[in-house]
């Protein structure tokens, strides 16, 4: 008969509950402050749902009425280098760090309001409503709040989607040499999301000082707890990963604090990360201005219940039971919250001379003026003012055929060597002596800390390097083994990453290196061989590079590097073992984002291309011998940086273009691209774009089926003739 043994978890699981010991020895002066965040975060949240009545809130109103007391007892003792993010109910939390950074010695419940307290309630109230002088400058609204100034980094409308972000922050704050630590706040539906569970395991493997505070307001819409998962005490996560993990009642601000007093010990100390789980309830339903009862997935009586434990009125108890503050003084508190409210909507709100009497409208000087649609979708490029940049006939330097990966290889070693900024991650890229391919060769012993062999956990690692990138102290180089790859890490890569400048107001820099291998030809079937850039180049906050030769990597990579915008720079395994005249010792040049280059000039027909495809047109050209085509490397891929210029004044030379790539017809860079030709320079055609690419489906294993489904020099040799005869 078998023996067993059991077995303990071997980190510390407990809850923590606050005793009238507690409160008793409480500074009065911490009290008062939770007093007056909790009164201000109340009034501001009730206000919120009178517009959401009135309609004139656009979109939703996630209030976080009656759940005010986890975020201000775990934010109010927080720094101003600590950072935090939430979800898309992170009104509250927002306003907690705002508050806490703008008046770090505490708010005086007794005292008028501040202008910066005044400032804050106005900015935010504005950004909610989709107004100019919010802090994302109306873009972002409820559920897209940040201010970075104040270590506010932004709450996310895709949930769990800001919590790989905030393990990037813990790792710049680690890194940076401080004591600073990263709290994320998600509820009990983000509890069993991928992302959240990777980053627990990433976070707890890197030891990161981060706390992912769960919110447990019982309801993932109107789904519960205990319907979603077998484990309802959502904590219990925590042992899985080794992360020491309190529960606590979050209707208790006091219980809140002292749990969170004890996580910032642990994190501060080095030791790794933690998990506060609190029990909270959110008053109203999921969006607006209505109990959930009024929609059937509530009872009643279970909302008087949990409403009869308010944080507030709790606070408010204890703070007249130790004569801190009389009731009349608490209420005068609350109606000066109010009173300032009301004020900020006079500010913001005008009369409707077209509604009846009484109703206000959106005052219309507080819109955004339309003409800032699509303002910083991107950087403007400045940071390239002062750059040498480079191509190959102009170029000075020591040049010798060398083999493309190789090259590679010297050009992270002298980027690392020059930079201490910039940090790589990837899976294996440690080890194998440079990862699957050589090209990160040597680094990981020269740079162990910033050569980091990720967990295979796309989503975790890719989202953690976009945290780095928001918190702007480093500049994250992330490898995907697999271009495929991307749809595993597809909300990282495109909800988050490449919407954040536009999304958080068009500010905010996102420097992040993403590569991306394409390996069709080696035999690795349909996940692992697709050419992506015609997927990224529908995704606008993303730019495109894709390097045909060695020279152009190491000025493209650089240009990369350098960019404030998240680039995605694609590698051909066709061309890794090639050898090209590269540079030997000068990696320091850039190649100009924006700028295509001719590698061959002619008359007859132009002929576009990237990647390794570039190299098969020039091969099929010259063995046709009788046509004149004129080859141009695109280089970069995206929407901003396509060489109009150099592709207009070919096609008015020669009044045909064939567009050539290797990968599948549906999901082809070419139909992007060929739609914006006929629509840019129809005038000169003297017939519709011309394509090459892959068949319909992805290639196979089979080595027959796999060379049927992609192009080489063949097929365009084939179309060639048949568009010139």
């Amino acid at each position: 008969m078998a023996t067993h043994s059991p077995l303990a978890p071997a980190t510390p699981w407990v809850e923590v509950a606050a005793t009238e010991h507690d409160w008793d020895q409480a500074d009065p002066k911490l009290l008062t402050s939770m007093l007056s965040q909790l009164a201000l975060i109340r009034s501001f949240e009730e206000y919120v749902l009178i517009l959401a009545g009135k309609g004139l809130i656009h979109g939703p109103a996630h209030s976080s009425i009656g759940q005010e007391g986890g975020a201000v007892g775990s934010i109010i003792t927080l720094t101003g280098a600590d950072e935090v993010n939430g979800s898309h109910r992170g009104h509250h939390q927002f306003l907690a760090k705002a508050l806490a950074y703008v008046e770090p010695a505490g708010i005086d419940p007794t005292a008028d309001l501040t202008p910066a307290v005044r400032e804050v309630l106005t900015r935010s109230l504005a950004e909610i409503c989709g107004l100019a002088r919010g802090y994302c400058r109306g873009r972002g609204g409820s559920m897209h709040l940040q201010w970075k100034e104040a270590g506010a980094m932004g709450t996310n409308a895709i949930v769990g989607g800001g919590v790989p972000q905030a393990a990037g922050f813990a790792w710049a704050n680690r890194f940076a040499g401080t004591d600073a630590v990263s709290v994320t706040y998600f509820g009990d539906g983000a509890v069993n999301i991928g992302s959240v569970l990777e980053s627990m395991n990433l976070a707890s493997a890197w030891k990161l000082p981060i706390c992912f505070f769960i919110e447990n307001n019982q309801y993932a819409v109107a789904t519960t707890v205990q319907e979603a998962t077998g484990e309802p005490r959502l904590s219990a996560r925590g042992l899985a990963f080794g992360i020491p993990s309190w529960k606590v009642d979050g209707m208790d601000p006091m219980s809140v604090h002292l749990a969170m007093q004890e996580a910032l010990a642990h994190m501060r100390s080095g030791s790794g990360p933690t998990i506060i789980e609190a029990d909270v309830y959110r008053y109203f339903h999921q969006n607006g201005p209505f109990p959930g009862s009024a929609f059937g997935y509530r009872t009643k009586e279970e909302e008087a219940h949990w409403v009869g434990r308010d944080p507030l009125q709790l606070l408010a108890e204890h703070l007249v039971r130790r004569s801190i503050l009389t009731q009349d003084q608490i209420d005068n508190c609350i109606t000066r919250a109010n009173a300032a409210m009301e004020e900020i909507g006079d500010l913001l709100l005008e009369e409707d001379p077209d509604g009846k009497p009484g109703q206000r409208r959106i005052k219309l000087s507080e819109w955004p003026d339309t003409n800032f649609v699509d303002v910083g979708v991107r950087g403007d490029l400045s940071e390239f003012a002062d750059v040498r940049f480079e191509e190959l006939n102009t170029f000075s330097g020591a040049i010798e055929d060398r083999k493309f990966v190789d090259v590679i290889a010297d050009t992270f070693a002298r980027r690392m060597e020059t930079d201490e900024r910039i940090v790589m991650m990837g899976e294996d890229i440690h080890r194998l002596n440079g990862g699957t391919n050589g090209a990160t060769k040597g680094l990981s012993a020269s740079y162990p800390d910033r050569v980091l062999g990720t967990p295979i956990s796309e989503n975790a690692f890719v989202g953690l390097g976009g945290g780095i990138a928001l918190d702007g102290r480093f500049i994250p180089i992330v490898e995907l083994m697999y271009a495929d790859f991307m749809w595993v890490a597809a909300d990282q890569i495109f909800n988050q990453i490449g919407k954040a400048r536009h999304m958080f107001g068009g500010d905010s820099d996102v420097p992040l290196v993403l590569r991306g291998k394409v390996a069709m030809g080696t035999g690795y079937g349909s996940q692992h061989s697709m050419d992506p850039a015609g997927i990224y180049v529908t995704a606008p906050g993303w730019r495109i590079a894709a390097p045909s030769n060695p020279f152009d990597y190491v000025g493209m990579m650089n240009s990369a590097i350098r960019c404030k915008d998240p680039v995605l720079v694609l590698e051909h395994v066709d061309l890794y073992t090639s050898t090209w005249p590269a540079p030997t010792e000068d990696f320091d040049y850039f190649i100009e984002i924006g700028k295509a280059s001719i590698r061959r000039p002619g008359e007859e027909i132009t002929v576009l291309s990237y990647l390794s495809m570039v190299n098969e047109c020039l091969t099929a050209v010259e063995s046709l011998g009788n046509i004149d085509a004129e080859v141009i490397d695109l280089r970069w891929l995206d929407r901003a940086s396509v060489d109009w210029e150099t592709i207009g004044e070919s096609l008015r030379k020669t009044n045909n273009v064939l567009i050539v790539e290797q990968g599948a017809l549906g999901t082809g860079y070419g139909a992007w691209l060929s739609d914006e030709i006929q629509r840019r320079f129809f005038d000169y055609l003297d017939q519709p774009v011309q394509r090459v690419t892959g068949g319909i489906a992805s290639p196979s294993i089979s080595k027959v089926l796999e060379r049927a489904a992609i192009a080489r020099s063949e097929e365009v040799i084939s179309k060639l003739r048949e568009i010139c005869g």
